[in-house]
């Protein structure tokens, strides 16, 4: 069992940063892979990023490829997701989430809120 907390959210421009942390309980958070995921209002919950165990691998959506990075610090169980250059319709709600494998995620948080003003 894992229970993830997410932390981070809040308000920015556009252009702006922000990083959020998901804080992971339990053990074997080193052995899980771990990702982020965003749901706008009124749409669909989607796909962001996502990073292997290690840390060795990550893969992110194009939506914010080269503008969003995730890394993760197994001695802290902590996963991050660093956002540059903002934009208005990355405006949502973040959620972290934990699975076995790349494809299936099987713990999620809370999610935090992000919102970014034009």
């Amino acid at each position: 069992q894992v229970q993830l907390v997410e932390s981070g959210g809040g308000l920015v421009q556009a252009g702006g940063s922000l990083r959020l942390s998901c804080a992971a309980s339990g053990r074997t958070f080193s052995t899980y892979y771990m990702g982020w995921f965003r749901q706008a209002p009124g749409k669909e919950r989607e796909f962001v990023a996502r990073i292997n165990w290690s840390g060795g691998s990550t893969y992110s959506a194009d939506s914010v490829e080269g503008r969003f990075t995730i890394s993760r610090d197994n001695a802290k169980n902590t996963v991050y997701l660093q956002m540059n250059s903002l934009k208005p319709e990355d405006t949502a709600v973040y959620y972290c989430a934990a699975g076995s494998s790349s494809i299936s995620m099987a713990y999620w948080g809370k999610g935090t809120l992000v919102t970014v003003s034009s």
